[in-house]
């Protein structure tokens, strides 16, 4: 195939995967609408502020069957630790109700696929460029969209986050319609900068981290989202530690790629820092995410006051992915909108 074949195919796959998103969003959103609602306090730890002995249990009160004698059934009582099916055992509260779970796993399904269109967009699109493909604005944030859906379907594997599913799926669909919409550039040689292996391992270490903690911001937006008592949603429990895990595993790939950059940074420019907007906005990102993880290690901060930290973190690392390529102009300014 030609490289213009191999261009018009990746921006078809693109609008493939958009519309795998968008379905497998309205399949997730079903199985969260109509799902069991799930207690806020799990595991014996409040919601908020430090964690308490693991050894207090949580009331909580739902209906069950009650036997002979003991009233009717529905009556309510007040039970504690897990919750009790109105036939007797034990329900889990993370799990949905078998007719909203074929839809979560048939969302599952179309959240691969549309991964796998993303795949293979990425993939025609640097065959088509002959480059590494994330050299603009337009690749990186498809790339991002990737890394985002990939993290998400990789922590599916080993623990149960399928409740994510509407809102990484609505993100990374949005990100592949910004790409299209506003920063969409044809395929095409890079400037001179960015022709070079350092692409290969300053940016993708930095897509890799920032698709990790998109989905960490994600978690932490619900946790600030979620009310008190039953809720469609996950326990605050499960959301922070969620987020907290990928910020763990993202937090040394982003140091990785603050450092690889600045050895980029040298041989383009003869120097290692310049004080230009990205730079800035990178260390400030890193030490926004320090600073969460140094106050959970030592002043033992948890619940909202650690997830306002890792928002405000969120934050700068979207004007750092998007907002100083667009709006400030630099050294790496390659966002050509």
């Amino acid at each position: 195939m030609s490289a213009e074949q191999l261009a018009g195919l990746s921006d078809l796959f693109v609008v493939a995967a958009v519309l795998l998103y968008v379905f497998a969003m309205v399949g997730f959103a079903i199985e969260l609408a109509f799902g069991r609602a799930r207690p806020d306090r799990i595991a014996g730890r409040p919601s908020d502020g430090v964690a308490e002995s693991a050894d207090q249990q949580v009331t909580v009160k739902e209906p069950v069957a009650v036997g002979a004698g003991a009233g009717s059934a529905g009556d309510v009582v007040t039970a504690a630790g897990p919750l009790v099916a109105s036939g007797g055992g034990p329900v889990d509260p993370s799990e949905p109700g078998t007719g909203t779970a074929m839809a979560g796993k048939v969302a599952l399904g179309l959240a691969w696929l549309g991964w796998a269109a993303n795949l293979a967009a990425i993939v025609s699109r640097g065959l088509a460029v002959e480059r590494w493909p994330w050299g603009n604005m337009y690749e990186f944030v498809v790339a991002i969209s990737f890394a985002a859906v990939t993290a998400f379907l990789f922590t599916q594997l080993r623990h149960s986050v399928r409740f994510l599913g509407p809102f990484v799926m609505v993100t990374a669909a949005l990100g592949l319609g910004l790409a299209v919409k506003v920063f969409y550039t044809s395929a095409g040689p890079v400037v001179p900068a960015l022709d070079s292996y350092w692409i290969a391992i300053h940016v993708t270490a930095a897509i890799i981290a920032s698709g990790l903690l998109t989905l960490a911001g994600v978690a932490g937006i619900l946790y600030l989202v979620r009310g008190d008592g039953m809720s469609r949603l996950p326990s605050r429990d499960d959301l922070e530690r969620v987020a907290h895990r990928a910020i763990v595993f993202a937090f040394p790939v982003w140091t990785f790629a603050v450092i690889a950059g600045a050895l980029w940074a040298d041989r383009a420019w003869g120097r290692y820092w310049g004080w230009d907007p990205k730079e800035i906005w990178s260390f400030i990102t890193w030490v926004a995410y320090a600073a969460y993880l140094h106050a959970r290690v030592t002043a033992g901060w948890r619940g909202r006051a650690a997830t306002i930290v890792q928002l405000l973190a969120f934050g700068c690392l979207l004007f750092n992915l998007i907002g100083v390529n667009v709006f400030i102009s630099g050294l790496h300014s390659y966002a050509d909108v």
